[in-house]
């Protein structure tokens, strides 16, 4: 793969791009907010063909650093051709995450067993891409199984982070992320079940977006377990900044996506929410008093709370009830509700990557086994202990009860938002960027993503400021809430960072996606001026 990407990026970016554009600048191309590259193909004044030779060379260039690339779509060559000049992404280069199925091509997940199966068609978002106009042009990254926030699978390597090789980017759409980052694609398209948009966002300094569950269709996405409900999985957006993200959701909330998918809900984008400058009613935490906060978080999130009372927004103190509950009762349960066993059956005969820590090797315990741990960890280590216990095989009528208690949560959690008259709400993301490896042995520290997802509410991430000497210094004293062994792999894993981007997170309720990107564009604009349009 990394030779024909380097082959096609070298030679036909220097033919055809520069036959096309004459005077092109690739760098001021690169340079370009992805609005502003819209509307310049749209003129004519920058061709398709230059658009996407120039990001296949880059993403060749950053590849090499990064290693977030999987394959290269050689009939983005084709489409460039065929691409609907009326489309809102007209020429428009596109990653995506390789669990997205494309014609022709192997979405492995890393995993060995799924070598060599083709996918027969597009999955529904990549023909809705392909409809606005965009050349989707490289598959990237993923941790093996998708099931972790590090980036490492035995079949193609460890992705990097792009402002650190000691970090990870993120996961689990870690390559997404890691060439989103260091500006090697537009636009991209990744998944998110825990947090797998927003880690790679927060992680590489983007922006990512969270749809809710069935905003966007996840027909023809794969995964390695089918038929688990309880916890969401969605597809969103990656990409530098808000109005890019909200570009794409604009692009694929269209006709052709309903009519391809009718199990999702025919609600176009709602320009006037997006648009709208009315004040804000925002609810925020400092800490979900679960994974304590690094000092930059902290500072990332006071500083954006008070940017935000300054320019008019009423915040008020909201913590939604229960959280050690919901994530491990409600999400442990529900993503491990027959024990494990149909995600071990992807990892027959193959190796198994260390991103994912000891996960492979504590669902393989027998039962009985698992209990007695639970049982004599829970006087030390009471959230490991409450994990194990919730990872095990149920009735019917035990997930029924589940997902009853999940349907329960989201309506309490509703009824504490509505009480307050709140519009939206501010939390930490986990930040900075993890070093290698450690995402797997820091389990609890998905507290802050995992939690929107068992909700099932709209949540995106949005970079507002880095982490300095003087964080990097109080990190001397960062210590856990609990003392486990996940406090301390995390205690470690966030330190030697000063540089390092930290965002924030924004959430909604379900179905408010263009109400969150409204909130996530005004943090933007306080936080980041530099990245607003001219």
């Amino acid at each position: 793969m990394v030779a024909s990407l380097g082959r096609r990026g070298r030679t036909q970016e220097t033919t055809s791009a520069d036959r096309q554009n004459p005077d092109l600048d690739s760098e001021a191309l690169l340079a370009l907010p992805l609005p502003e590259l819209v509307q310049k193909l749209r003129s004519g004044e920058v061709s398709p063909e230059a658009a996407l030779f120039t990001y296949v060379g880059k993403a060749w260039e950053v590849n090499k650093g990064t290693n977030c690339v999987t394959s290269y779509l050689a009939d983005c060559e084709t489409q460039l051709c065929q691409a609907p000049r009326q489309g809102l992404l007209y020429g428009v280069p596109v990653s995506l995450k390789e669990c997205f199925s494309y014609k022709g091509q192997n979405s492995t997940l890393g995993l060995s067993l799924n070598v060599g199966a083709t996918a027969e068609c597009d999955s529904v978002v990549v023909q809705v891409l392909k409809l606005q106009g965009a050349v989707p042009f490289v598959h990237t990254n993923v941790p093996q199984s998708m099931f972790s926030y590090d980036c490492s699978n035995p079949l193609f390597g460890q992705t990097l982070n792009p402002r650190e090789s000691s970090k990870s980017p993120g996961g689990s759409s870690g390559g997404e992320g890691a060439l989103i980052g260091s500006g090697g694609s537009p636009l991209g398209l990744g998944t998110d079940i825990g947090g797998s948009i927003r880690f790679p966002s927060a992680f590489c300094g983007i922006c990512g977006l969270k749809p809710t569950g069935h905003r966007l269709s996840k027909n023809g996405v794969k995964g390695c377990v089918y038929g688990q409900v309880a916890v969401q999985l969605s597809v969103g957006p990656i990409a530098r900044d808000v109005e890019s993200l909200a570009l794409c959701l604009r692009a694929l909330l269209c006709e052709d996506m309903f009519r391809l998918d009718p199990t999702v809900p025919p609600l176009p984008f709602r320009e006037e929410v997006y648009k709208s400058t009315r004040p804000l009613r925002v609810g925020y935490y400092e800490t979900d008093n679960y994974t304590r906060p690094s000092p930059a978080m902290k500072r990332a999130l006071l500083e954006t709370k008070q940017s935000l009372e300054a320019a008019g927004h009423t915040l008020v103190p909201f913590l939604p009830s229960n959280i050690p509950y919901a994530l491990e009762t409600l999400c442990a349960g529900g993503l491990f509700s027959d024990g494990g066993h149909s995600f071990l059956q992807n990892f027959k005969g193959d190796f198994v990557d260390p991103c994912l820590g000891d996960l492979i090797l504590i669902l393989k315990l027998p039962q009985w086994l698992k209990g007695l741990l639970a049982f004599l960890l829970k006087p030390v280590f009471p959230r490991v202990a409450a994990f194990l216990s919730s990872m095990r095989p149920r009735s019917a009528r035990e997930l029924w009860e589940l997902q009853h208690k999940i349907e329960e949560y989201q309506n309490s959690v509703i009824a504490e938002w509505r009480a307050l008259n709140l519009d939206v709400l501010l939390t930490p993301i986990l930040g900075p960027a993890l070093d290698l490896n450690a995402a797997g042995r820091a389990t609890g520290a998905i507290s802050y993503t995992v939690l929107y997802n068992c909700l099932n509410f709209p949540a995106g991430v949005v970079p507002v400021t880095t982490v300095t000497t003087e964080d990097e210094a109080q990190m001397e004293h960062y210590q856990g809430y609990f003392g486990d062994i996940w406090d301390k792999v995390l205690q470690k894993a966030l330190k030697n960072s000063v540089g390092l981007p930290v965002a924030v997170q924004c959430v909604a309720l379900p179905w408010q996606e263009e109400l969150c990107l409204r909130f996530m564009r005004e943090v933007e604009r306080l936080m980041t001026p530099e990245k607003q349009p001219s």
